[in-house]
C-alpha cells in the first residue's frame, strides 16, 4: 500500500467531540504536526472527515 503524510493546520477547539476523536486516532495532537499513514480505505475515510482541518502532504 501506499504510504501519505498528514500534517495538521487547524485548531480542533470549537469542532464536534467526533472530528476531535478523529483527529486523536490519527495521531494528530498539536498543530503542524505530521504523522505518515497507510493509504487505506478506513484512513482516508478519516481523513475525508475532517478534511479542513488537515493537509495531505505527497
Amino acid at each position: 500500500m501506499a504510504k501519505i503524510k498528514i500534517q495538521k493546520v487547524r485548531s480542533t477547539i470549537k469542532c464536534p467531540k467526533v472530528q476531535k476523536e478523529t483527529m486523536v486516532a490519527l495521531g494528530l495532537r498539536k498543530i503542524n504536526a505530521v504523522v505518515e499513514h497507510e493509504a487505506t480505505p478506513a484512513i482516508l475515510g478519516m481523513v475525508e472527515k475532517v478534511k479542513h482541518l488537515v493537509k495531505v502532504i505527497d
